[in-house]
């Protein structure tokens, strides 16, 4: 069965770095609660708000040791008015034999606002 897991992050600044750091952290934390290994995951979509634009996020999953395989795209979230600033959001799609409400979806950093019914 192949089931959604979402997650999103904030940065404090459009730097090439921070993008890269924050996301290969919101991945890996996604991974490990769904205890998720590289070969059981279909493919990664990564967007962007419009303000950020320094870097690729995926290029920090294809860098993660076992990942380089895994398919990403990235792409730009819509730009609405008054919406969360500097975020990165993820939906990744994984083989699983979990049932949707077992599956843990991560939210960091300022990030926590978009689901607070889903932070632990």
């Amino acid at each position: 069965m192949i089931r959604g897991v979402r997650g999103a992050t904030t940065v404090t600044a459009d730097s090439n770095e921070e993008v890269l750091i924050e996301t290969a952290r919101l991945v890996q934390e996604m991974a490990k609660a769904n205890d998720v290994q590289p070969e059981d995951i279909a493919s990664v979509i990564i967007s962007t708000t419009t303000d950020i634009t320094s870097a690729f996020p995926a290029r920090a999953v294809r860098s993660l040791e076992g990942w380089t395989y895994v398919p990403v795209m990235c792409t730009h979230e819509m730009d609405v008015p008054n919406a969360l600033e500097k975020c990165v959001r993820l939906l990744m799609h994984v083989n699983t034999n979990k049932e949707q409400r077992d599956i843990q979806h991560i939210y960091l950093n300022n990030a926590v606002i978009l689901r607070p019914d889903l932070v632990k």
